[in-house]
């Protein structure tokens, strides 16, 4: 049976949003084309920015066998490269 998590992905400054080089903005849009494949795989439930007015941050809710299937999703992430991720388990999911 999987499992549910939480992926907050940590900007590397609170501008972020509104400032990103067109290297990063190309890394981006590498993260949001793999996380949508994921999605379509049936990985993902839900992602994408939260507009945080003290700063913007990705937020996920994936489903995984375990924490190393989590754990390998973030890793193969392009936008590990810039950013910092944080997950958590969740107890239950209602979709």
């Amino acid at each position: 049976m999987k499992k549910h998590f939480v992926l907050y992905l940590n900007p590397p400054r609170p501008s972020f949003a509104q400032d990103m080089t067109d290297e990063e903005r190309s890394v981006m849009q590498q993260h949001v084309m793999y996380w949508g494949n994921l999605m379509k795989e049936g990985n993902v439930i839900a992602f994408g920015p939260v507009l945080d007015p003290s700063g913007v941050y990705g937020l996920g809710i994936i489903e995984a066998e375990n924490e190393d299937a989590v754990k390998n999703f973030i890793a193969n992430d392009p936008a590990t490269k810039i950013n910092r991720y944080e997950y958590y388990p969740m107890m239950a999911v209602t979709k």
